[in-house]
C-alpha cells in the first residue's frame, strides 16, 4: 500500500456519516459527520451540485426521498436547498465547505462526486477547488471516469479514487449507460487517462481480476458498502478498508479488514 496514503484506509469509513435514522440521525448531515468524527472514524459523503454551482452535501439527484420539496437538487439555487430540512430532523441541507469546516482534518474526509447531467462539470470543479483549498486528510472518488480525469487536471495534489462494482445490466443504475460502458467500468480500462490513487469497490465484487491486480499494485481499496458479517468477511479478504453503515465497528483496522 502506498504509505502516503496510509491515512486514507487506517479506519474504518462510515458510510454517509454515522447515520441511524431511527434515532434521528439522517444520511449526510452534519449530525451524522459529527457522529464518524466523535467515534473517530473516517466520513464518507456525497455531494450534489445546485443550480448556481454550489457543492451541497445530498446523495440523490432528486429531494423527494429525503425533504418535503420535490424535484432536482440541480435545479435550485443554494439559498432554497439551505432552507429545507432534512428527513423531518433538524438538519438542514448544508455545503461541502460547511462539511469541510466541520470535520477541520480531525478524521479523514472522502468526498463522492456525483456525476452531472449533460456533461456539466460545475460540481466537480467546485470540489476541486474547495479540496485543493484544505489541509487535513481529504480525497475525492467518483463512478465518472470523466470526473476523475478532471480532477487530475485541476487537482492533482488531492487524491482520487475510482468507484465502481459488476455495473450488472439486470441493475436499473446503470440502465443510462451502454454494454461498452460498463464493460470499460467494470475492468477499469480507463485506468491510463484516470490514474486513480485508490479504488472503491462492491463489497460482493471484490474478487474481480482488475480490483485484485490494482490492490496487488499497491493501490489501495476500500469496500462499500458493509452492512453484514458476511461483507465484513468478505472485506477482510479483498480490502484493506470498509466503508460501512448499520452498525459501529472498533475504530481501527483491528476489525478484521487487513492491510495489504
Amino acid at each position: 500500500m502506498a504509505s502516503r496514503l496510509s491515512w486514507l484506509v487506517a479506519r474504518p469509513i462510515a458510510h454517509r456519516g454515522l447515520h441511524d435514522r431511527a434515532a434521528g440521525v439522517i444520511e449526510n448531515t452534519s449530525s451524522a459527520v459529527q457522529a464518524a468524527i466523535d467515534h473517530g472514524f473516517g466520513v464518507e459523503i456525497d455531494v450534489q451540485v445546485t443550480a448556481d454551482g454550489e457543492a451541497v452535501v445530498f446523495h440523490d439527484s432528486k429531494l423527494d426521498r429525503l425533504t418535503e420539496a420535490s424535484g432536482l437538487v440541480a435545479d435550485r439555487p443554494l439559498r432554497e436547498l439551505v432552507t429545507l430540512d432534512v428527513g423531518g430532523g433538524a438538519d438542514r441541507i448544508w455545503t461541502l465547505g460547511e462539511c469541510l469546516d466541520l470535520v477541520g482534518g480531525k478524521v479523514p474526509l472522502v468526498v463522492e462526486v456525483k456525476a452531472s447531467r449533460g456533461g456539466d462539470t460545475r460540481l466537480a470543479r467546485r470540489v476541486a477547488e474547495l479540496l485543493s483549498d484544505r489541509g487535513g486528510p481529504v480525497a475525492a472518488k467518483s463512478f465518472d471516469p470523466r470526473v476523475l480525469v478532471l480532477l487530475r487536471s485541476l487537482a492533482p495534489r488531492t487524491p482520487r479514487g475510482v468507484v465502481g462494482d459488476a455495473f450488472d445490466p439486470a441493475d436499473a443504475s446503470w440502465a443510462h449507460l451502454s454494454g461498452a460502458q460498463r464493460f470499460v467500468a467494470r475492468n477499469m480500462l480507463h485506468w491510463r487517462a484516470t490514474r486513480p490513487d485508490f479504488v472503491s469497490w462492491n463489497v460482493r465484487d471484490l474478487t474481480r481480476r482488475s480490483v485484485r491486480l490494482s490492490r496487488s499494485s499497491g493501490v489501495p481499496v476500500m469496500a462499500w458498502t458493509v452492512r453484514t458479517p458476511e461483507d465484513q468477511a468478505r472485506a477482510a479478504l479483498g480490502a484493506d478498508q470498509m466503508v460501512f453503515e448499520g452498525f459501529v465497528p472498533a475504530p481501527t483496522l483491528g476489525t478484521g479488514v487487513s492491510e495489504a
